[in-house]
């Protein structure tokens, strides 16, 4: 038997888990028409397979027509959820782990234009921030109704064959009712703690009534809101007390905070910069003054911190949520005695600001979460042995390499710097950033695992490849920052790179153009508003860094708010022209003739990058297939069979931003689907 605490097992009322590493309930936006359907599946079977003891399904599974789903959410009041849940729950049973979900009523924390445009309700009028809406104030007969609505969800959650369930009361429906900032009810369900208490214990006293008292049934609450008027550590405790004293709460998963805007939410889920385990602590508290088993998951990305919480008696179940969505077989590889080999959470909180846009949550360098059913986390080995030359040692290279030396081919990788990394090298130079160095260096530990050759300092040409025989080319030499944006002046600007870079030393009066939206612009703006430079961020778009996203956006604001900086959407620099020691910009906008003459000592501009791509093409007369991506067979992660010019030596692909301007993740995506066939 291991003596890793994080290996032992925990029995959690009649249920045993095999041990003390779960994921937390998250919603990845995969289901279809609001069920759990085959892509959701195979993504909770895969971390099932890679050994985690517990997964929780449905980040807010929805118990109610008139709780809109916000983000994709699971409909937990519709009958034909059972099978699809039944089916999740056997295989996920196959491989020893348990599996339960989130009900919740979302309250005032979604729209009324989602789902049947039924508004939005809670026991106030108070409008939530983030999804812009006014919710109704519940009457009595919506409280009785949706109580009900909780007993029938949970009913077909045990007829799913689900483990349990755990109730949502944070930032939704039912701590609304415990919050004297947010419940203006009168009657029955406002006034002292009992009073507020009284919604959540009659939706628990509804549900044990349905599904008995053997049922697992837990909460993850907000034991201290953060509002002024909110809800207190003290709140909290006795919340937590009163929830133990029913004997109905077989266990709790302590969150500290509020969601209702992207500052509060990225206190609550921290991500890349922001320290490790911030409210560790406060849960460790909340389990030793209240004594139910107690869960907890923010920013616990490594085995090490997660050890900690169990082996210091803070936490009985630890959450690696963000963790698994990167490395699923993060447990195997503990037993294994493979740790250094999981790849590693980097923080960039790609996965979450995707769903908070609408999107489906990805991880920002494993191309495989999500597409179980498209492709493997596991590379298979190929079955003819190839000779593989890489050019470009970036992200997109370096996943090439990893994956074609997987598969068993012989790998050659030339770069033309010192080091690998490409544009990561360029963004790991913000401390805040400093962790995307991971997804470099976890790779180029694989490769040399494998045996991959690197030849660094080689600026490569046509000769250089070719003296090395490949059967495969991937040319994946990223792109070089465009500046050529401007009506007139391209000549006098400097791009973010330079800033970043240190090859160009910001002015005293800047202008930064950024109509790509991406981290340069603001990273770019951090390093020279440092200097106590005058910054202005200039945006043609209705709002500025789209590309950055919510959450990520939260330590660039804070940072850059309290110096001397001033953020302009809706205008368009349209030239640059010198006007003695300073530049004339003159500015326009994209809704109307005007125009207008501003003076500045340094223009800087964020127009994305055009590829660097003149070995490709030197490389594409000589290539049998002349360069040509068989679009059907790349989508289909099937091999490329077009040779349109049999008399060449190699196949030729580029990928990653040597195609075009995209992100890490298209360029990791491109190699990983390209090479896993081929």
């Amino acid at each position: 038997m291991s003596k890793d605490p994080l290996l032992q097992p925990y029995q959690l009322k009649h249920l045993p888990l095999k041990n003390r590493i779960m994921t937390t309930s998250h919603e990845p936006a995969y289901p279809e028409d609001g069920m759990p359907k085959d892509r959701y599946r195979a993504y909770h079977v895969e971390r099932a397979k890679g050994g985690v003891a517990m997964t929780m399904t449905a980040g807010s599974a929805i118990v109610s027509r008139d709780s809109p789903p916000a983000f994709n959410n699971v409909l937990a009041y519709k009958d034909e959820v059972v099978p699809w849940l039944q089916k999740l729950s056997d295989e996920c049973h196959d491989h020893g782990c348990a599996v339960m979900i989130q009900l919740t009523h979302l309250g005032w924390r979604t729209g009324w234009n989602k789902g049947d445009w039924l508004p939005s309700l809670a026991p106030s009028g108070m409008r939530e921030p983030a999804h812009r809406a006014f919710p109704k104030v519940m009457e009595d007969w919506d409280i009785a109704r949706i109580i009900a609505d909780y007993a029938d969800a949970a009913e077909r959650m045990q007829a799913a064959g689900l483990d349990g369930i755990e109730l949502e009361a944070y930032g939704h429906l039912m701590d609304a009712f415990w919050s004297p900032r947010q419940n203006a009810l009168t009657g029955p369900y406002n006034g002292d703690l009992t009073a507020r208490m009284r919604f959540s214990l009659d939706v628990l006293a509804a549900i044990r009534d349905r599904v008995g008292p053997d049922f697992i049934v837990g909460l993850r609450y907000t034991a201290d809101d953060l509002a002024p008027g909110g809800i207190s550590t003290e709140d909290g405790i006795e919340i937590g007390r009163r929830l133990r004293d029913t004997g109905q709460v077989d266990f709790l998963n302590v969150i500290r905070g509020r969601v209702e805007t992207d500052a509060k939410l990225t206190d609550v889920i921290p991500v890349q910069g922001m320290a490790y385990a911030p409210h560790l602590d406060f849960a460790g508290r909340i389990r030793a003054e209240v004594g139910l088993p107690t869960f907890h998951a923010a920013r616990i990305p490594d085995v090490a911190t997660a050890r900690h919480a169990v082996a210091t008696g803070q936490l009985d179940m630890v959450g690696m949520t963000r963790a698994h969505m990167t490395d699923p077989y993060i447990v195997q590889k503990i037993m294994a005695g493979q740790e250094d080999t999981i790849r590693p959470c980097v923080g960039a909180t790609y996965c979450l600001d995707r769903i908070y846009q609408g999107g489906e949550a990805l991880c920002i360098h494993n191309a495989a979460t999500g597409r179980e059913l498209e492709l493997p986390h596991i590379i298979p080995p190929s079955p003819t042995p190839r000779r593989v030359v890489i050019v470009g040692a970036g992200p997109a290279g370096l996943e090439a390499a990893r994956v074609a030396s997987e598969r068993g081919h012989e790998v050659t990788v030339l770069e033309a710097a010192d080091k690998p990394g490409g544009q990561i090298r360029l963004t790991a130079q913000d401390r805040r950033r400093a962790e995307m160095t991971g997804i470099i260096d976890w790779r180029m530990a694989q490769c040399a695992a494998r045996d991959v050759a690197f030849r660094f300092n080689t600026f490569a040409e046509a000769e250089d490849v070719t003296a090395l025989h490949p059967d495969l080319v991937i040319v994946a030499t990223g792109g070089l920052p465009n500046t050529q944006v401007l009506e007139d002046g391209n000549e006098l600007v400097v791009s973010t790179w330079d800033i970043l870079s240190g090859d160009v030393k910001p002015g005293q009066d800047v202008l930064i153009f950024d109509d790509a939206g991406d981290h340069p612009a603001l990273m770019a703006a951090d390093v020279i508003a440092q200097t106590g430079a005058q910054v202005e961020i200039m945006t043609p778009d209705r709002s500025f860094a789209p590309e950055v996203m919510g959450m990520n956006l939260v330590p660039y604001m804070r940072n850059l708010q309290d110096r001397n900086t001033r953020f302009t959407v809706t205008y368009r620099l349209k030239s640059v022209a010198r006007d003695g020691n300073r530049l004339a910009a003159t500015i326009g906008t994209d809704y109307s003739d005007h125009t207008q003459m501003r003076h500045f000592d340094q223009v800087v501009v964020n127009h994305g990058t055009v590829p660097l791509d003149a070995l490709y093409f030197d490389l594409k007369p000589l290539s049998r297939n002349l360069g040509e991506l068989d679009h059907d067979a790349f989508i289909a992660r099937a091999p490329q069979r077009l040779e349109p010019n049999p008399e060449g030596s190699f196949h030729l692909f580029r990928i990653g931003d040597a195609v075009s301007a995209r992100n890490t993740h298209a360029a990791i995506y491109d190699a990983l689907r390209l090479m896993v066939a081929n």
